[in-house]
Protein backbone atom coordinates (compact mmCIF):
# COMPACT_ATOMS: atom_id res chain seq x y z
CA UNK A 1 0.00 0.00 0.00
CA UNK A 2 1.47 3.49 -0.63
CA UNK A 3 1.93 6.05 1.81
CA UNK A 4 -0.47 8.42 -0.64
CA UNK A 5 -3.45 5.70 0.35
CA UNK A 6 -2.92 5.79 3.56
CA UNK A 7 -2.74 9.41 4.23
CA UNK A 8 -6.19 10.23 2.13
CA UNK A 9 -7.81 7.42 4.48
CA UNK A 10 -6.73 9.39 7.31
CA UNK A 11 -6.95 12.77 5.67
CA UNK A 12 -10.76 12.05 4.48
CA UNK A 13 -11.73 10.36 7.78
CA UNK A 14 -10.36 13.61 9.73
CA UNK A 15 -12.60 15.86 7.81
CA UNK A 16 -15.67 13.78 8.54
CA UNK A 17 -15.07 13.51 12.17
CA UNK A 18 -14.08 17.27 12.09
CA UNK A 19 -17.58 18.15 10.23
CA UNK A 20 -19.27 15.87 12.49
CA UNK A 21 -17.65 17.29 16.10
CA UNK A 22 -18.61 21.18 14.09
CA UNK A 23 -22.09 20.19 13.92
CA UNK A 24 -22.37 19.10 17.66
CA UNK A 25 -20.55 22.25 18.56
CA UNK A 26 -22.96 24.42 16.69
CA UNK A 27 -25.69 22.83 18.55
CA UNK A 28 -24.21 23.11 21.77
CA UNK A 29 -23.80 26.83 20.55
CA UNK A 30 -27.72 26.85 19.97
CA UNK A 31 -28.64 25.36 23.30
CA UNK A 32 -26.30 27.92 25.04
CA UNK A 33 -27.59 30.96 23.42
CA UNK A 34 -31.20 29.62 24.32
CA UNK A 35 -30.51 29.30 27.95
CA UNK A 36 -28.78 32.32 28.24
CA UNK A 37 -31.54 34.56 26.25
CA UNK A 38 -34.18 32.54 28.18
CA UNK A 39 -32.92 33.71 31.50
CA UNK A 40 -32.36 37.11 30.11
CA UNK A 41 -35.76 37.65 29.13
CA UNK A 42 -37.54 36.32 32.13
CA UNK A 43 -35.16 38.06 34.34
CA UNK A 44 -35.86 41.21 32.61
CA UNK A 45 -39.88 40.57 32.76
CA UNK A 46 -39.56 40.70 36.50
CA UNK A 47 -37.99 44.35 36.58
CA UNK A 48 -35.96 43.50 40.16
CA UNK A 49 -33.40 46.25 40.44
CA UNK A 50 -30.66 46.18 43.40
CA UNK A 51 -30.73 48.12 46.27
CA UNK A 52 -28.58 51.00 45.44
CA UNK A 53 -25.39 50.99 47.71
CA UNK A 54 -26.85 53.88 50.24
CA UNK A 55 -29.92 51.51 50.75
CA UNK A 56 -27.92 48.57 52.04
CA UNK A 57 -27.91 47.63 55.63
CA UNK A 58 -24.43 46.65 57.31
CA UNK A 59 -24.63 43.13 57.08
CA UNK A 60 -25.99 43.77 53.58
CA UNK A 61 -22.78 45.28 52.43
CA UNK A 62 -20.73 42.49 53.80
CA UNK A 63 -22.40 40.60 50.32
CA UNK A 64 -20.02 41.58 47.91
CA UNK A 65 -22.19 40.98 44.80
CA UNK A 66 -24.84 43.43 46.22
CA UNK A 67 -22.53 45.75 46.34
CA UNK A 68 -21.08 45.23 42.53
CA UNK A 69 -24.75 45.11 41.51
CA UNK A 70 -26.25 47.89 43.25
CA UNK A 71 -28.84 49.80 41.25
CA UNK A 72 -28.28 47.54 38.10
CA UNK A 73 -31.37 45.69 36.21
CA UNK A 74 -31.05 42.06 37.07
CA UNK A 75 -31.06 39.90 34.00
CA UNK A 76 -28.16 37.44 34.45
CA UNK A 77 -28.23 33.70 36.21
CA UNK A 78 -25.17 35.13 38.58
CA UNK A 79 -27.31 38.24 39.55
CA UNK A 80 -30.48 35.93 40.30
CA UNK A 81 -28.53 33.73 42.94
CA UNK A 82 -26.81 36.87 44.45
CA UNK A 83 -29.79 38.76 44.74
CA UNK A 84 -31.35 35.19 46.11
CA UNK A 85 -29.32 33.52 48.45
CA UNK A 86 -27.59 37.71 50.02
CA UNK A 87 -30.48 39.52 49.90
CA UNK A 88 -33.88 36.97 49.97
CA UNK A 89 -32.12 34.52 51.81
CA UNK A 90 -30.95 37.12 54.69
CA UNK A 91 -34.25 38.38 54.96
CA UNK A 92 -35.82 35.52 54.83
CA UNK A 93 -34.11 34.79 58.17
CA UNK A 94 -35.20 37.79 59.85
CA UNK A 95 -39.05 36.95 59.93
CA UNK A 96 -39.83 34.24 62.07
CA UNK A 97 -35.83 33.76 64.27
CA UNK A 98 -34.71 31.51 61.07
CA UNK A 99 -37.63 29.30 60.60
CA UNK A 100 -38.84 28.37 57.23
CA UNK A 101 -42.23 28.66 55.78
CA UNK A 102 -43.44 24.71 56.53
CA UNK A 103 -42.06 25.31 60.46
CA UNK A 104 -43.77 28.87 60.64
CA UNK A 105 -47.05 27.19 58.59
CA UNK A 106 -47.26 24.61 60.79
CA UNK A 107 -47.21 26.22 64.15
CA UNK A 108 -49.50 29.21 62.62
CA UNK A 109 -52.03 26.28 62.20
CA UNK A 110 -51.86 24.94 65.82
CA UNK A 111 -52.05 28.10 67.03
CA UNK A 112 -55.02 29.00 65.35
CA UNK A 113 -56.73 25.52 66.72
CA UNK A 114 -55.77 26.85 70.30
CA UNK A 115 -57.34 30.09 69.51
CA UNK A 116 -60.35 28.53 68.23
CA UNK A 117 -61.08 26.42 70.74
CA UNK A 118 -60.69 28.99 73.23
CA UNK A 119 -63.42 30.96 71.43
CA UNK A 120 -65.71 28.04 71.41
CA UNK A 121 -64.99 27.87 75.25
CA UNK A 122 -64.79 32.05 75.72
CA UNK A 123 -61.92 31.82 77.54
CA UNK A 124 -60.10 34.83 78.97
CA UNK A 125 -57.15 34.80 76.76
CA UNK A 126 -59.25 33.90 73.14
CA UNK A 127 -58.84 37.44 71.44
CA UNK A 128 -54.83 37.25 72.80
CA UNK A 129 -54.49 33.59 70.66
CA UNK A 130 -56.19 35.08 68.21
CA UNK A 131 -54.24 38.05 67.39
CA UNK A 132 -51.28 35.56 67.88
CA UNK A 133 -52.18 33.14 64.82
CA UNK A 134 -52.78 36.23 62.99
CA UNK A 135 -49.52 37.39 63.16
CA UNK A 136 -47.98 33.97 62.63
CA UNK A 137 -50.27 33.69 59.96
CA UNK A 138 -48.57 36.77 58.81
CA UNK A 139 -45.09 35.95 58.76
CA UNK A 140 -45.85 32.40 57.38
CA UNK A 141 -47.42 34.40 54.42
CA UNK A 142 -44.30 36.63 54.02
CA UNK A 143 -42.14 34.01 54.34
CA UNK A 144 -43.68 32.21 51.42
CA UNK A 145 -43.34 34.57 49.30
CA UNK A 146 -40.22 35.05 49.87
CA UNK A 147 -38.75 31.43 49.96
CA UNK A 148 -40.73 31.63 46.59
CA UNK A 149 -39.66 34.41 44.53
CA UNK A 150 -35.69 32.52 46.27
CA UNK A 151 -36.56 29.94 44.49
CA UNK A 152 -37.87 30.88 41.08
CA UNK A 153 -34.51 32.84 40.85
CA UNK A 154 -32.00 29.92 41.68
CA UNK A 155 -33.37 28.33 39.52
CA UNK A 156 -32.84 30.67 36.58
CA UNK A 157 -29.45 30.92 37.61
CA UNK A 158 -29.27 26.63 37.19
CA UNK A 159 -30.73 26.80 34.06
CA UNK A 160 -28.20 29.36 33.33
CA UNK A 161 -25.39 27.06 34.45
CA UNK A 162 -26.33 24.86 32.00
CA UNK A 163 -26.13 27.37 28.98
CA UNK A 164 -22.56 28.27 30.72
CA UNK A 165 -21.25 24.22 30.68
CA UNK A 166 -23.14 24.39 26.94
CA UNK A 167 -20.90 26.86 25.66
CA UNK A 168 -17.76 25.52 26.86
CA UNK A 169 -18.43 22.16 25.71
CA UNK A 170 -19.23 23.92 22.02
CA UNK A 171 -15.78 26.25 22.48
CA UNK A 172 -14.19 22.54 23.09
CA UNK A 173 -15.97 21.19 20.29
CA UNK A 174 -15.11 23.90 18.23
CA UNK A 175 -11.51 23.51 19.11
CA UNK A 176 -11.42 19.67 18.39
CA UNK A 177 -12.80 20.07 15.14
CA UNK A 178 -10.62 23.22 13.69
CA UNK A 179 -7.50 20.70 15.00
CA UNK A 180 -9.23 17.68 12.89
CA UNK A 181 -9.66 19.79 10.19
CA UNK A 182 -5.87 21.45 9.60
CA UNK A 183 -4.52 17.90 10.47
CA UNK A 184 -6.77 16.68 7.55
CA UNK A 185 -5.92 19.21 5.14
CA UNK A 186 -1.93 18.50 6.30
CA UNK A 187 -2.72 14.90 5.50
CA UNK A 188 -3.98 16.03 1.98
CA UNK A 189 -1.15 17.72 1.19
CA UNK A 190 1.38 15.09 2.21
CA UNK A 191 -0.61 12.30 0.17
CA UNK A 192 0.13 14.57 -2.82
CA UNK A 193 3.67 15.04 -1.97
CA UNK A 194 6.69 12.87 -3.53
CA UNK A 195 6.36 11.02 0.09
CA UNK A 196 3.20 9.78 -0.93
CA UNK A 197 4.80 7.16 -3.31
CA UNK A 198 6.50 5.47 -0.72
CA UNK A 199 5.17 2.10 0.12
CA UNK A 200 4.01 0.88 3.68
CA UNK A 201 2.77 -2.03 4.93
CA UNK A 202 4.05 -4.20 2.28
CA UNK A 203 6.24 -7.52 2.09
CA UNK A 204 9.99 -6.64 2.89
CA UNK A 205 10.96 -8.26 -0.41
CA UNK A 206 8.99 -5.33 -2.37
CA UNK A 207 10.54 -2.88 -0.21
CA UNK A 208 13.47 -3.98 -0.94
CA UNK A 209 12.84 -4.51 -4.13
CA UNK A 210 14.13 -7.53 -6.57
CA UNK A 211 16.83 -9.39 -5.42
CA UNK A 212 19.84 -9.48 -7.38
CA UNK A 213 21.00 -12.28 -9.43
Amino acid sequence: MKRRTLDLVFSIGGLLLAALVLVLGLVLQNQANFAHNYVKNQLTEQQITFTPVAGLTAQEKQAQCLISNAGKLMTTGKQAECYANRYIGLHVTEINNGLTYSQTSTAARALQAKATAAQQSGAANAADLQSQYEALEAKATTLFQGETLRGLLLTSYGFSIFGDRAQTAAWVCYAVALVLFVAGVLGLVHAFSPAGEEQVFGSSKEQRGPSAV
